[in-house]
């Protein structure tokens, strides 16, 4: 039997940005949602470059959150003259946000008008908070997003598909530490297609040793906003060695 799916409780400060009341974090660094989407995740995957001349590109999500990863990559891949045929967007999320917070959260953070379009048509098909899995598409079916409303740990491993980029965005691992564990980041191997890139806010050390010991050449590279580092890496499908065992 499927466990009862329980929405996101999210708080909103004063300067709008919204808040997991269960994790304790925010949803986004203060210093910019966007900006941090575009640093993170598309520049430390090398989007919009590397779909070029792909007919499919997909991209594999650990926390949706409030959207504005897929948000930013539709945008990008929207921009972008030589962009694959296809883009398609798996994303997990434990808790998703109701239509009502979802809409609130885009309204605080979005003031480009064409990512508000976008932001627009997302809420409007938003699907019901039931559990399982919920296919959308956009762009006349050339962006596909798969939102699967279940807990990444038991949902991750499960999942039967091949992936180019990996989003590895939960809650900080502090603050959420199921899903930044060794045994979830091992389950991304399967679905690593070769040469699969991964970026992530987070720099804990813990984390860069299991993505090393999962096959992923794991490095360190320039953090967005206050944050003085993250990690970006690529899959080279057998473990490496580590030389800093203490970082």
């Amino acid at each position: 039997m499927t466990d009862p799916l329980m929405p996101a409780s999210v708080a909103f400060r004063e300067d709008g940005t919204p808040y997991s009341v269960l994790h304790d974090d925010i949803y986004h660094s203060a210093a910019g949602a966007l900006a941090q989407a575009r640093h993170v995740f598309l520049e430390g995957n090398a989007l919009p470059r590397r779909w070029r001349d792909a007919r499919t590109f997909t991209v594999l999500e650990t926390g949706f959150g409030m959207g504005i990863n897929f948000l930013t990559t539709w945008s990008a891949w929207r921009d972008d003259p030589q962009r694959c045929e296809t883009l398609h967007f798996v994303s997990l999320e434990k808790y998703p946000m109701t239509r009502a917070d979802l809409e609130r959260a885009f309204d605080a953070v979005i003031d480009d008008p064409a990512l508000a379009q976008r932001a627009h048509d997302l809420a409007h098909v938003w699907p019901a908070l039931t559990p399982g899995t919920h296919a959308i598409a956009f762009e006349h079916d050339r962006v596909r997003l798969t939102l699967i409303f279940a807990d990444a740990v038991t949902a991750l491993p499960a999942l039967d598909m091949r992936a180019d980029a990996f989003y590895l965005d939960g809650f900080s691992p502090a603050k959420n530490p199921e899903l930044w564990s060794p045994a979830l980041i091992a389950a991304l191997t399967r679905m690593a297609n070769e040469g699969a890139t991964l970026a992530t806010y987070t720099s804990a050390g813990a984390v860069r040793r299991a993505l090393i010991a999962a096959g992923f050449d794991a490095r360190r590279a320039p953090g967005f906003g206050w944050k003085r580092e993250m990690l970006v890496g690529r899959f080279v499908g057998a473990p490496t060695v580590m030389h800093d065992q203490n970082n």
